[in-house]
């Protein structure tokens, strides 16, 4: 007879002015804005109605934030991560993509076809793919038949994602983008040969979505 399921929910973080303004956010440490607020307790309900048994956080005030308003109804203690960090985007942080298209139109390009940008500090995608999918895979090795919940950002949950998957975080692009505080959730596969890939049971779910 087959036990409970093993959950992994994976959260962005709610708004902040830089989603507002179009600006690539990467590690730069910028708080909720109102609308951030609103989002991340539209989550709480959701959150109380089934708590999860571990609650991870990127250290990153928005996400911090995101995942302690969200928790509020539980009693489940909120832990960070570095590993769940964003994808960091070196000289490119805090502007809009027509400034980077501008500015370096040859990495720009390269960036948009998902080829590595060389030169800027822009991490590769197959390196945040790794790190958030190691740390999503020891989070379910240590708690077998629960669920675990993780608040992280736009780009490390689709490269981890991906990365659970078994795809190549360089040319799989059929995972929409996270929407702020929208949610997905993933399965471990079983079997010896699943090597501790995963299944995407749903994926960018709304807030209020029960």
């Amino acid at each position: 007879m087959r036990g409970p399921r093993t959950r992994l929910v994976l959260v962005r973080h709610g708004q902040t002015d830089f989603n507002r303004e179009g600006r690539l956010q990467g590690q730069v440490d910028i708080p909720l804005n109102p609308t951030g607020i609103r989002q991340a307790e539209s989550l709480a309900p959701v959150v109380a109605a089934t708590p999860p048994d571990v609650l991870v956080s990127s250290p990153l005030e928005r996400a911090v934030e995101t995942a302690r308003l969200m928790s509020r109804g539980t009693d489940v203690e909120l832990r960070t991560d570095d590993a769940f960090l964003e994808r960091g985007f070196g000289r490119w942080e805090g502007l809009r993509g027509e400034e980077i298209r501008m500015r370096w139109p040859e990495q720009h390009a390269d960036w948009r076809a998902h080829r590595p940008v060389l030169g800027l500090d822009v991490e590769d995608r197959p390196e945040v793919g790794a790190r958030v999918a190691a740390a999503c895979r020891a989070l379910v090795a240590d708690h077998v038949g629960g669920t675990v919940m993780v608040v992280a950002h736009g780009a490390a949950i689709t490269l981890g994602i991906t990365a659970l998957l078994g795809l190549d975080t360089n040319g799989f692009r059929g995972l929409a983008g996270m929407e702020n505080c929208h949610r997905s959730v993933l399965e471990p596969l079983t079997g010896e040969t699943a090597n501790g890939l995963m299944r995407l049971v749903s994926h960018n779910l709304a807030p209020d979505f029960l």
